[in-house]
């Protein structure tokens, strides 16, 4: 598929010069673009890449001189990675699966399939499934009984969405997430040596054996509408309400969020993170790789976390948080510059002892 120059800068709303009837069929690092490729250089400091490749048309920064840079044709892109979404947009096919439903695929007699889906080989669609216009479903999923799944969704290779889950519209799933599987959540006849520690902080009294009873989940997953989920994420049902996923949030790979979660509206939630269960997220927080938050907290709307970074109390609206525990971002740095200081404060320590140990001794 190939795409005239004219049709790419009226997709993404940006400015172009020169020849705009030039095709291209795909995108393309400067150095290493061929004549039939967009070279992307938003930023001055690609610029360089262009004379060692072949492009003929380049995505460069505002008011970049493209003739001199020996290119028949430009699109001007203000703001680089926002151009990059639209562009990739275009391009981009999704995965390859064919128009209708695959013969080797089972699905239940009860179950309904909206208009234009196309579903892969292998799928497995349970009693009473409603699956939205022209979703489509490649090999290998299985959606369980009652799943409800709005229209124009994309679910990848391996995917398991589980009993009673609601998704909207336009879910983009990746390959492998689970989707529903049981929470955890277990109990002992008498107080844990986990509830004890909680509520001693450390002391315990006795340590004893313990057996732990299993608390079934009898709730679901309630996902809103433009949300995405990444390769082997995994969203835990609720115990008796639903763990939900707001709108417009996106799970990057392998995310877990626990049972009753609440994940608010157009969060981010990148690789790794961990929710334990219970808590409340926000509207637009945005949690970096590998960030852990504690069980029944609430994390306010847009707070910042940086990667690694660990929650265990409530985190208030709009606060920028690092550091294990989480503490203020300029907080922790000081904390970071203080703890690199330590090694030369020690032997300032050590040579005034040396100066008032032995006055000392004469007293």
């Amino acid at each position: 598929m190939t795409h005239t120059i004219r049709d790419i800068a009226q997709a993404i709303g940006a400015e172009a010069a020169g020849d705009l009837e030039l095709t291209v069929s795909g995108a393309a690092e400067p150095a290493l673009a061929r004549a039939d490729q967009l070279a992307l250089a938003m930023d001055p400091k690609y610029a360089p890449g262009l004379a060692k490749g072949q492009a003929r048309v380049a995505m460069l920064w505002p008011g970049a001189d493209w003739q001199a840079m020996g290119l028949q044709a430009a699109i001007f892109a203000p703001r680089g990675r926002l151009a990059m979404a639209g562009l990739s947009r275009m391009l981009d096919a999704g995965p390859a699966i064919a128009p209708g439903i695959h013969p080797m695929t089972v699905i239940d007699p009860s179950a309904e399939i909206g208009e234009g889906a196309a579903i892969g080989p292998f799928v497995t669609i349970g009693a009473g499934v409603r699956l939205g216009a022209r979703a489509r479903v490649a090999s290998h999923v299985s959606i369980a009984e009652g799943a409800v799944i709005g229209a124009d969704a994309l679910i990848c290779q391996g995917a398991r969405i589980g009993a009673r889950v609601v998704i909207g519209d336009r879910f983009i799933c990746q390959p492998g997430a689970v989707i529903g599987a049981d929470g955890f959540s277990f109990v002992t006849p008498e107080k844990s040596g986990v509830e004890e520690i909680r509520q001693t902080l450390g002391q315990r009294e006795e340590i004893r054996a313990q057996s732990w009873t299993r608390i079934h989940s009898l709730g679901a997953v309630t996902i809103g509408d433009d949300v995405e989920v990444g390769a082997n994420a995994t969203i835990d049902r609720g115990t008796i309400r639903d763990t939900v996923i707001g709108s417009g949030t996106k799970l990057d790979n392998l995310v877990h969020v626990g049972h009753n979660v609440q994940v608010g509206r157009d969060c981010l939630l990148c690789g790794q993170v961990g929710i334990a269960g219970s808590s409340r997220i926000g509207d637009r927080v945005v949690l970096a790789g590998q960030c852990g938050v504690n069980d029944n907290i609430f994390v306010g709307d847009d707070v910042i976390c940086g990667g690694g970074t660990k929650i265990f109390t409530n985190a208030p609206a709009g606060r920028v948080l690092l550091g294990y525990p989480a503490v203020k971002m300029e907080t922790h740095l000081e904390m970071q510059k203080a703890l690199r200081r330590l090694p030369r404060l020690a032997a300032r320590v050590a040579e005034m002892e040396k100066v008032i140990a032995p006055s000392s001794d004469r007293d």
